[in-house]
């Protein structure tokens, strides 16, 4: 997902409207055969209701007879939840794969006020599944949680 961009208002520099923002971490695992994890994040009410998809990463690139989004359907939690019915690639939430390390991306400020969960689930070829869940309030309360396997840190800030 690109940096929200700064905006020029009469004069004053604004940026679009974050309720919050995320961070994860995807661990590196020293194994003989490493491949990038597919991962999904989204946002569902803490008292139940429709879940929100954020961010979507997996292999967009691979095309021919198995396609990236053959895959997808690994993330399972997420795939049960309404990834089975989303069209990819979906402007602004889907992007490739990512190297071990942090990424930030950014929680959409139209949440109405409540208590949600943010989802994160991983799964990799050759490699497990994680699903880590961080519990946060709007307006901004943030939390964190961390993996053991695929996925490190998750911190809402």
């Amino acid at each position: 997902m690109l940096p929200a961009l700064p905006l020029l208002v009469a004069g004053t520099i604004a940026t679009p409207a974050l309720a919050a923002s995320v961070t994860i971490t995807i661990t590196q695992i020293k194994v003989a055969e490493y491949h990038r994890p597919y991962v999904a994040g989204w946002v569902e009410p803490v008292a139940g209701g429709n879940a929100r998809t954020i961010f979507v990463w997996y292999d967009v690139k691979k095309a021919g007879r198995e396609p990236g989004t053959k895959w997808l359907a690994d993330l399972r939690t997420w795939w049960r939840k309404g990834g089975s019915s989303m069209k990819m690639p979906a402007d602004g939430l889907t992007g490739a794969t990512r190297a071990p390390g942090s990424y930030t991306v950014a929680i959409p400020a139209n949440l109405p006020a409540g208590q949600y969960v943010l989802k994160v689930e991983a799964a990799r070829e050759t490699g497990g599944r994680e699903l880590v869940s961080v519990p946060f309030s709007v307006p901004a309360k943030g939390g964190s949680a961390s993996g053991k396997t695929e996925l490190g840190t998750i911190t809402i800030r």
